[in-house]
């Protein structure tokens, strides 16, 4: 059982690491939310999201959903026009400042924002089945949950941190660097969006 959760929290960092569109929007949300506390739906989704994709990968049903064409034409193309909108979304976005009040999101759009990047992200999908799903194969019976429930530790751990990471960026009071966050995160998320429509529709 030991083995089985050492593997599932390398694996799980392994995936988790990589600078992602997710990865990009919990850091971001880290930075403009003042008190830390207010960015906890954007975490709190993120991680839940990631354990049902982990929970459905595991149990094979993920695999009969994307099995489909159609479905994964649909998701993918509503994925890239959701990362695109996203993204202007996030480039125009402004820091706070001593006169003029922040345009940060509310707990609403953020959930909203966070599920979004979560369930739309097709990479996020296709590695979560590709590669926890079977890699959970080579395990049955509680190995296999400790696996599990070693892959969602990480995903919960490392949103968490992300966010304190985004924190400490946002505490330097600096609206330039939290300027240059908004702008740098909108062109990642606007370069992902490009590349799954090349990638799928050229």
């Amino acid at each position: 059982m030991f083995t089985a959760i050492i593997h599932g929290i390398i694996l799980a960092f392994g995936l988790i690491l990589p600078l992602g569109v997710q990865n990009v929007f919990i850091f971001n949300q880290g930075a403009q939310q003042k008190p830390f506390i207010k960015a906890l739906p954007a975490v709190i989704t993120a991680s839940v999201c990631d354990t049902l994709l982990i929970l459905l990968a595991v149990l094979g049903v993920s695999v009969v959903v994307l099995a489909n064409a159609v479905f994964k034409t649909i998701l993918l193309g509503a994925g890239i026009l959701f990362l695109v909108y996203m993204g202007m979304v996030i480039f125009k976005s402004k820091p706070a400042s001593s006169e003029e009040p922040a345009a940060v999101y509310t707990p609403r759009k953020q959930i909203l924002f966070a599920a979004s990047v979560s369930l739309l992200n097709p990479h996020a999908i296709l590695d979560t089945i590709g590669v926890i799903g079977t890699s959970s194969l080579s395990y049955s019976g509680l190995e296999r949950w400790a696996f599990t429930a070693a892959c969602i530790f990480v995903s919960w751990l490392w949103f968490t941190c992300l966010a304190w990471a985004g924190r400490a960026a946002g505490k330097l009071e600096s609206a330039g660097l939290l300027i240059a966050i908004n702008k740098i995160s909108a062109l990642i998320i606007w370069g992902t969006a490009l590349f799954l429509f090349i990638d799928n529709f050229l």
